[in-house]
């Protein structure tokens, strides 16, 4: 018999591993990316045999942390397109997703490109990258988003949102909540007059 059988973890196992995905996601959230996995293992009182047992590359402990992160993106983005006014799906979306990077630095760049090889990064940004874009449509032909918006002034705007990170954690959010104020105040149609 090949099929494998599925495998459970012992307790203490279990522990470590949990041990070392709050401190992975601590460590992300705080320093970014370029934390380097010993350190992870540092902080999260393993070896790094051990981080390694369980997370044998960055790009797979980075997806596993990053879990519900990713599923608050999409149901962001699923609030965003049920919305009945698509400019208020559009300004929810991008407030949200600018609030939900400038808590997590490290997710921003795992999400914006850190991993293009992670199915579950790349699925997700798929996803997120179709969806916008159809809200956006529906946007513009409401009049209320600029003719002459495209995706990438959306992804541009993402981008500079990352400058937020700059400031104290305890002030990230306003920050990026004043950010993205001010950026839908551009993506906005200009009203006839």
């Amino acid at each position: 018999m090949t099929d494998r059988l599925p495998h459970t973890l012992r307790s203490d196992a279990q522990d470590n591993r949990q041990r070392i995905l709050d401190a992975a996601r601590t460590v992300f959230a705080a320093e970014g990316l370029n934390v380097p996995m010993r350190e992870i293992a540092r902080r999260a009182e393993v070896g790094p045999a051990t981080l390694y047992r369980h997370f044998p590359t960055k790009e797979v402990l980075a997806v596993e942390a990053f879990r519900e992160q990713m599923h608050a993106c999409h149901a962001i983005v699923d609030e965003g397109l049920a919305d009945p006014d698509p400019w208020h799906g559009f300004c929810l979306v991008f407030e949200r997703i600018c609030e939900l990077h400038a808590r997590d630095r490290g997710f921003t760049a795992a999400f914006i490109s850190a991993f293009p090889r992670a199915m579950d990064f790349a699925a997700e940004r798929a996803y997120a990258l179709t969806s916008v874009t159809a809200l956006a449509h529906r946007a513009k032909e409401s009049g209320r988003l600029r003719a002459d918006f495209v995706l990438d002034d959306l992804i541009l705007m993402l981008m500079a949102n990352n400058g937020v990170e700059a400031t104290p954690s305890a002030t990230r959010a306003e920050a990026s909540r004043r950010f993205a104020s001010l950026a839908v105040k551009t993506f906005q149609a200009a009203p006839d007059r």
